[in-house]
């Protein structure tokens, strides 16, 4: 994507959107979507099978996508929820919607970024579908411009995974330390599809309060969801993520890696054992760097004999003897405690191509120098 279809900007900003994964020139991606506040820059795809286009766009061109739209989240879901569609009704929906056609599959990921510039609210939906045998790779950058006193970012996002379909969703936020961020996400899941969901913020940011939910409906169907978190001083996150295991065979993981450097983190995870032959797992663990919160809500629900459902939860501080083992072998003690750190964070996502673990990786190394 040529940098004439992004908004003019400052050096540092344009720093941001490299940190939150979002390539200017499109090397490494398959296609862009670029929004700053209201305002659509660009969408597009360089993929045969694979469509990216404004949600405007994509509902006017194809009338069986209104039935979409609003349709795993509700409407009236919450507060937030109302306002978006509320806002949607007056000026028009902006997002993006993406469709991968049966059978098609992106090497390299689709990119999408969010960006607040001047406007003190954002409002995106995206609808995303990968439709039989399709396998989709998706990377979005959400970030707001440096000195933003303040905004808030409303995000409504629809998945469909079809029979034997992959989609992998990674978001990395890099939000200013006054911004208020509400997503609201529900993926739907049907036979041997596998849905990976990975989200990672290790940057100062106001409030974040999301909790994406994965309906597993087909058999055979799997969800994974990934979660590494960095809580500044000033900063509240309460993140969470909902399997519901709705069919025979079905499987999810949901695993968090949760870092406090002074601020509030919460971590809610809940799995619905609703089907025979199904399992989960959940895992969370979360390290005290410096005085803050940690808070963990595992939950497991079984609601017939044969579901196999299980959790473990941990939250401390760095080991003085794990510090003292790596200084004994050259380390000083800061290195010794960023190998550590680097360490907890390192969490390897099945099923996730090259391109996007790396791009996770270069996300934690950005922020370490933070810890």
């Amino acid at each position: 994507m040529p940098e004439d279809l992004i908004p003019e900007m400052s050096a540092e900003d344009k720093e941001r959107l490299l940190l939150s994964g979002f390539e200017v020139k499109e090397e490494h991606r398959s296609g862009s979507y670029m929004q700053t506040d209201q305002h659509v820059h660009h969408s597009g795809s360089k993929i045969d099978g694979i469509e990216m286009l404004p949600i405007d766009i994509a509902l006017k061109k194809y009338d069986w996508l209104k039935d979409k739209c609003w349709n795993l989240v509700d409407k009236d879901k919450d507060e937030y929820t109302k306002f978006v569609a509320g806002r949607e009704d007056e000026e028009g929906a902006r997002g993006f919607v993406v469709i991968a056609r049966k059978g098609s599959k992106n090497v390299f990921p689709l990119q999408s970024c969010l960006f607040m510039q001047s406007s003190e609210i954002q409002t995106v939906h995206n609808i995303i579908i990968a439709e039989e045998g399709a396998e989709l790779h998706l990377i979005t950058g959400c970030t707001s411009s440096i000195g933003r006193e303040k905004g808030t970012h409303y995000g409504i996002t629809e998945i469909y995974v079809g029979k034997d379909a992959l989609v992998s969703s990674t978001m990395i936020h890099t939000w200013g330390e006054n911004i208020n961020v509400l997503p609201r996400s529900a993926t739907r899941v049907e036979e041997n599809g596998t849905f990976l969901s990975n989200y990672v913020s290790l940057n100062p940011v106001g409030r974040v309060q999301m909790y994406p939910v994965a309906d597993l409906i087909g058999k055979n169907s799997v969800a994974r969801f990934n979660s590494i978190v960095v809580a500044p001083k000033g900063s509240e996150l309460d993140l969470g993520q909902r399997a519901i295991l709705g069919a025979e065979g079905c499987s999810a993981e949901l695993i968090s890696r949760l870092i406090t450097t002074g601020g509030k983190a919460v971590s809610r995870s809940h799995i619905v054992g609703a089907a025979e032959g199904t399992k989960g797992h959940i895992e969370c663990k979360g390290l005290i760097l410096k005085d803050g919160t940690i808070h963990a809500v595992p939950e497991i629900e079984g609601r017939l004999t044969n579901t196999e459902l299980s959790h473990e939860a941990a939250v401390g501080k760095i080991a003085r003897d794990e510090i003292e083992y790596l200084m004994a072998r050259g380390l000083d003690e800061e290195e010794a405690t960023a190998t550590i750190i680097r360490g907890f964070l390192d969490v390897k996502i099945k099923g996730l191509p090259e391109s996007l673990q790396k791009q996770i990786d270069a996300a934690i190394d950005a922020a370490e120098s933070g810890f």
